[in-house]
């Protein structure tokens, strides 16, 4: 594909000798600056649409493979829910020696710490509480796992700037002329301003566009609504003036900075979210389709060697609790059960792993 070529940025430090040459240098000037203007409005685009794709397939991909991994989280999450369950019920109703008892207890500690199943700590213990934070407020990692997978970008681009509330930003030059831009837009295409219907309905939704745009620090697109309806006066290059020619040059010279700005922030924000853990699996994930591999179903094949695992050492407690194993056979471990609980890494980790593998 071929890329278009930057234009050259104008010099702006020329110093005609004469009337004629200046205001043929300030009409150079000017041309040079608008097309640097629209290739800057063009790269953003571009930049702005493969940034946008890359983060549809990121939701696409997450929400697939919890719509096919789901029976298995549910299978994981019930057999963790037992495996407590039946710890609590060894280790408060069956009789037994403090030292046995302290070795059993040992078993279920190791299990919770190497990621087997999940950490369950005492709410008196203090140390614990201190070391780990304070608890989270009911239905916050509830509302954090929806909110990933919903369509809702959870990239907010606070750092860049690019997609960050002017209001709630610091008053910088970009802010400052954003909302310049924006106060011009609005003083012309305000609603309220004009009586006819039809006029008042097309400056409403003209000002949806504005609005959004100017929440969103988009600058580009602001200046593209201006121009696509042509606010103000237009400038008329020929019979200007020498001061109208430089008030003007500086305008679109002004522009283009912000413009160059939201470009950077943009080509960086969408390096940033690549360099992901969402973002390496989709790259992984097309290198995979390029091979003609599944690779969700790869993922799904190692999340069922997890049950698996996590199956042989529910039915070990549970044999221990039924008395089908004695205390000795018991305190050797589920180690002989199956796979080593270092090998049971965290689940996520796994499918990233196992993705990076096959794409290699």
């Amino acid at each position: 594909m071929t890329r278009s070529k930057k234009p050259k940025s104008p010099n702006s430090s020329d110093s005609p000798t004469s009337p004629s040459l200046a205001l043929s240098s300030l009409h150079f000037r000017l041309q040079a600056l608008e097309e640097e203007h629209q290739w800057l409005l063009k790269q953003i685009g571009r930049k702005r649409n493969e940034l946008k794709k890359f983060l549809d397939q990121m939701r696409s991909l997450a929400t697939e493979i919890f719509q096919r991994g789901q029976p298995l989280y549910e299978k994981l999450t019930d057999l963790d829910r037992e495996i407590h369950a039946l710890f609590d019920e060894i280790l408060t109703a069956r009789k037994m020696g403090q030292q046995t008892k302290k070795r059993i207890l040992g078993i279920y500690e190791t299990l919770q710490l190497t990621g087997v199943i999940s950490p369950k700590f005492d709410d008196g213990d203090e140390e614990l509480d201190e070391l780990f934070g304070a608890e989270e407020p009911e239905g916050s990692s509830e509302q954090s796992a929806q909110d990933f997978f919903s369509g809702e970008d959870s990239y907010s681009r606070h750092d860049d700037g690019t997609e960050l509330s002017p209001e709630s930003s610091p008053k910088s030059p970009e802010s400052r002329q954003i909302r310049r831009t924006f106060l011009r837009m609005a003083e012309i295409f305000h609603p309220d301003k004009v009586t006819d219907p039809e006029t008042r309905m097309r400056h409403n939704e003209i000002m949806k566009e504005v609005n959004r745009a100017y929440k969103e620090g988009d600058i580009a697109k602001l200046l593209e609504i201006e121009r696509q309806y042509q606010m103000g006066d237009s400038f008329e290059v020929e019979g200007s003036s020498e001061s109208d020619l430089k008030r003007q040059c500086e305008r679109v010279e002004t522009n283009n900075e912000l413009l160059k700005k939201q470009y950077e922030n943009l080509k960086r924000e969408l390096r940033s979210v690549r360099n992901t853990p969402e973002g390496e699996m989709v790259r992984a994930s097309r290198a995979c389709e390029k091979d003609g591999i599944d690779p969700i179903e790869q993922m799904l094949e190692e999340m069922k060697l997890q049950v698996q695992s996590t199956e042989k050492i529910y039915n070990f407690v549970l044999d221990f609790r039924d008395k089908k194993i004695t205390v000795k056979e018991f305190l050797r471990g589920p180690v002989r059960m199956g796979r080593s609980p270092e090998e049971m890494e965290d689940i996520l980790d796994q499918l990233l792993q196992q993705l990076r593998g096959i794409s290699r």
